[in-house]
C-alpha cells in the first residue's frame, strides 16, 4: 500500500513538471450540452480550465476538526490558512495575491446556497468570510469552483474566482449521528434527522465542537451550528424551500507571534503576548427558494434571505508600538443586518444544429451595519476610536449566452453584468466623514472552446472576464474624489485532454487589476495602492491507477506579480507564487476508503521592495481512512500533518514593539498545527 502511494505521488510530480503525454486513445462520442436541472452528476475529472467541481463524497468521508479543511479539499490553487488559530476567518491567497479574509486584491467570492458569505465593510476587514463557520461539512452536497470572473451571475468579490457551495436538502437516512474526538481535547458531534415524507425533503441538523488547540493559552474554541431545510415539491416541475442556518462561536487566540522572539528562544511558537485576544460571534440566516421548470425546459429561480449577526474580535497586532503603557489591544465590533434577493431565468434553445443556453437575472444585496473600533486592555474597552453606521446597497442585472455548434466541437459565449453600489455612512465620532456616494461598473464576459476532432483528445480553451471588488464604505466617504470600485481583468487560455485513464489541463493566465486594496487596522478602513499585473501557468491532472485507486493533483505557478508604473519596481507581496495539491484516493476496497493529501506552497516575499524579507514555504501531508464496520456504522480515522512538519500558516511583516523594548519591523506568524489525530464513528439508521 505504501509503495502504491509513493508511486502515485511520484507519477503526479512527473506529470506536473514534464510536458510529455501518453498517446491518445480514440474518442468518438460528442459531449452534450449541459442540462438545466438543479441535480447534476459531479465528476472528479477536470473538464476545462475555467471551472472545477467537487462532490459530496469527499466531505462525507472526512473528519473535520478545523474550519480551513473545507478549503483544503477544494484545492484549485487556493491556499488558505488560519490567521489566529481557529476562531477567526481564514486568510486566503490565490494567483499570487493575498486576499486577506477573502475580500481584497480581487477577492474570492464564496456563496452557500446562493447567499454571499463575503461581508462588506466588516469590523475586521472587507469581504470577511467568518460566516462560513456556521456551515456543517456533512451537509455539503456539491461545490462549483470558478477559476476567474467568468460567469455573469457573480459580481462583487469575484475577481479571482468563485466558490459556490450547495448544501443538502435531505439526508439519505432518517437518522445520522457522527461522534469524534482527538488531539488537543478536541470533541465534535453531528446529529441529523431527515424524515421520509412524500413530496417533501426535510432535515434538521446540529453540529457542536470544542477544542483547545496546541496553544499554551487554550483556544477554548466552542462552536454550535443549527441547520434546517424544508423543500416541498408542489408538482413534478415546481418546488419551494425554506432554509435556516444559525451558529455561534467563542474562542481565545494567541495572535500572530513575532518570529525573532521565537528564534531567540524567548517565546514559544504556540505562545502569546496579549491574554485578551479572541472573539465571539452569533449569526442566523433565514432563506426562501422557489424553482419552476416549464414544459419547454426553461428554469425559473427566485430566492431571498435575511441575515442577522453580532461580531466582536479582540486583536493586538503591534503590542506596545502606539501606546507603551496600555498597549495596542483593540476590540472590533460589527452588528449587522443583511437582506438579499435573486431572480434568474435559464432557457435552453435550439436553432438547427446549434443549441444554446441563455441565462438572465438580477441580484439585490442590502447591508446595514454598526461598525466600531475600541481600544482595550484584556477585554475591557476604555476608549471609542471609531463608530459609524454604514449602509451598502448593491443591485445588479446580468445576461449570458452559451452556444454549442458543430455537434459540440465549438462552444462559445459571452455575457455582461452591471453593478451599482450606494455607500451611506453616518459617522458617530467624526460627523464630517458622513455622506453618501454611488458608483457603478460594467463587467463583460467571453469564452470559447474548440475540439478539432473527437478522435484526438484535445480541446482548446480561451476565457475572459472582468470582476469587481468594492471598497469599504468608510473609505469611500473619507475620499469622495477617489476610486470606489476596483476591477480585475482576467484572461485565461489553455488546453484540456481526456484519455481513457488520464485527464489533464494546462493553461496560461494574465491578471490585470486596476488597484490594490490594503487593510488599515488602526481605523478598520481600506485604501488603494495602485494597479498591478500577474501572470503564470497551471497544470492539473487526474489519473486512475486501478479501478479502486486514483491520483489527482495540480499546481499554480505565478511567474511574476508586480505594481505597474513603479520605479524601482515594487512587487505584490504576502502570497506564494507556487501552490500545489495532490491526493491519492482509495475507494471501497474490502470495506476501506481513504485518501492521502498533500498541500504545498513556496517561500514568498513579505515586502514590495526588499526581496530578503520572506515567509517560509511548507509541504503538509494529511491522511484520512474510513472502514465500514457493519451496515450503517463506519469507523473514521484521520491524521493531519502526519509527518509532523513544523510550519507557519500565515506570516506578515510590519513594525511592532514589545513591552520595554524599542520598535522594530519584524515577521509575525501563526504556527500550523503539529501532527493531529482524530477518530470517530458514524451511524446511519432507517434508510429511505
Amino acid at each position: 500500500m505504501l509503495f502504491l502511494m509513493r508511486y502515485a505521488l511520484l507519477l503526479l510530480a512527473a506529470l506536473a513538471w514534464c510536458q510529455q503525454t501518453t498517446p491518445p486513445d480514440q474518442q468518438t462520442k460528442a459531449p452534450e450540452l449541459p442540462k438545466v436541472y438543479e441535480s447534476i452528476v459531479i465528476t472528479a475529472s477536470p473538464v476545462e480550465p475555467a471551472m472545477e467541481q467537487r462532490s459530496r463524497e469527499a466531505f462525507d468521508k472526512t473528519l473535520f476538526s478545523r474550519d480551513d479543511q473545507v478549503f483544503h479539499l477544494l484545492e484549485a490553487g487556493i491556499n488558505a490558512g488560519q490567521h489566529e488559530g481557529g476562531g477567526k476567518s481564514i486568510e486566503v491567497r490565490r494567483y499570487g495575491f493575498n486576499l486577506d479574509h477573502g475580500g481584497v486584491s480581487g477577492g474570492l467570492k464564496v456563496l452557500v446556497d446562493n447567499i454571499q458569505q463575503n461581508q462588506s465593510t466588516q469590523g475586521h476587514g472587507q469581504g470577511y468570510l467568518g460566516a462560513l463557520k456556521s456551515m456543517s461539512p456533512e451537509l455539503v452536497d456539491e461545490v462549483d469552483v470558478y477559476n476567474g470572473p467568468f460567469r455573469s451571475e457573480y459580481g462583487d468579490f469575484s475577481g479571482l474566482g468563485v466558490v459556490h457551495i450547495r448544501t443538502r436538502e435531505s439526508l439519505p437516512e432518517q437518522y445520522t449521528v457522527r461522534l469524534q474526538g482527538g488531539s488537543f481535547a478536541s470533541r465534535r458531534g453531528f446529529l441529523g434527522w431527515s424524515p421520509d415524507w412524500q413530496k417533501t425533503d426535510m432535515l434538521v441538523a446540529y453540529d457542536g465542537s470544542l477544542t483547545d488547540g496546541p496553544f499554551l493559552k487554550p483556544l477554548d474554541y466552542r462552536r454550535d451550528n443549527l441547520t434546517f431545510n424544508l423543500t416541498r415539491r408542489l408538482n413534478e416541475r415546481r418546488s419551494v424551500s425554506v432554509k435556516f442556518n444559525g451558529g455561534r462561536n467563542n474562542f481565545n487566540s494567541s495572535g500572530q507571534v513575532p518570529l525573532d522572539e521565537v528564534v531567540a528562544g524567548r517565546l514559544d511558537p504556540f505562545g502569546y503576548l496579549d491574554p485578551g485576544d479572541g472573539g465571539r460571534v452569533k449569526q442566523g440566516t433565514l432563506a426562501g427558494y422557489f424553482r419552476e421548470e416549464t414544459a419547454g425546459g426553461t428554469l425559473w429561480k427566485f430566492d431571498g434571505f435575511l441575515t442577522r449577526s453580532l461580531f466582536d474580535m479582540y486583536s493586538d497586532f503591534t503590542f506596545f508600538l502606539n501606546d507603551p503603557e496600555l498597549g495596542d489591544g483593540i476590540q472590533q465590533h460589527d452588528s449587522r443586518l443583511m437582506q438579499g434577493a435573486n431572480a434568474q431565468m435559464v432557457k435552453p434553445h435550439r436553432e438547427g444544429a446549434t443549441s444554446g443556453l441563455f441565462t438572465a437575472g438580477a441580484n439585490l444585496h442590502l447591508t446595514q451595519t454598526l461598525v466600531g473600533l475600541y481600544s482595550r486592555v484584556n477585554r475591557t474597552p476604555y476608549r471609542t476610536d471609531t463608530l459609524a453606521n454604514a449602509g451598502i446597497s448593491n443591485g445588479a442585472g446580468f445576461a449570458q449566452e452559451d452556444l454549442s455548434l458543430y455537434s459540440g466541437r465549438l462552444r462559445l459565449g459571452g455575457g455582461a453584468r452591471y453593478d451599482v453600489f450606494r455607500f451611506d455612512v453616518r459617522d458617530r465620532i467624526e460627523p464630517e466623514f458622513s455622506g453618501a456616494h454611488t458608483s457603478g461598473k460594467w463587467q463583460p464576459k467571453a469564452h470559447l472552446s474548440l475540439t478539432p476532432s473527437y478522435r484526438i483528445p484535445l480541446t482548446l480553451h480561451a476565457n475572459y472576464g472582468r470582476g469587481i471588488s468594492s471598497l469599504d464604505a468608510r473609505g469611500v466617504v473619507r475620499s469622495p474624489d477617489g476610486r470606489r470600485l476596483a476591477t480585475t481583468d482576467f484572461v485565461q487560455a489553455g488546453t484540456s485532454h481526456n484519455w481513457r485513464r488520464l485527464s489533464l489541463i494546462l493553461n496560461l493566465f494574465l491578471i490585470n487589476r486596476s488597484n490594490e486594496l490594503v487593510y488599515i487596522p488602526d481605523d478598520g478602513s481600506l485604501e488603494f495602492l495602485g494597479p498591478t499585473r500577474a501572470y503564470g501557468w497551471e497544470a492539473k491532472a487526474n489519473f486512475r491507477l486501478t479501478r479502486r485507486l486514483a491520483v489527482h493533483g495540480g499546481f499554480t505557478r505565478v511567474v511574476n506579480a508586480y505594481y505597474r508604473n513603479t520605479f524601482p519596481r515594487e512587487y505584490v507581496d504576502r502570497a506564494p507564487h507556487f501552490t500545489a495539491n495532490a491526493g491519492l484516493t482509495l475507494s471501497a476496497w474490502k470495506g476501506w476508503s481513504g485518501s492521502v493529501r498533500m498541500r504545498a506552497i513556496n517561500n514568498y516575499r513579505l515586502d514590495p521592495l526588499d526581496a530578503s524579507n520572506r515567509a517560509a514555504g511548507h509541504t503538509v501531508f494529511d491522511l484520512s481512512l474510513t472502514r465500514r464496520i457493519v451496515r450503517g456504522v463506519d469507523f473514521l480515522f484521520a491524521v493531519d500533518n502526519f509527518t509532523d512538519r513544523s510550519y507557519y500558516e500565515t506570516q506578515n511583516y510590519f513594525e511592532s514593539r514589545l513591552r520595554g523594548a524599542e520598535p522594530m519591523s519584524r515577521i509575525h506568524a501563526t504556527p500550523g498545527y503539529p501532527v493531529t489525530f482524530t477518530a470517530g464513528l458514524s451511524f446511519r439508521f432507517r434508510g429511505k
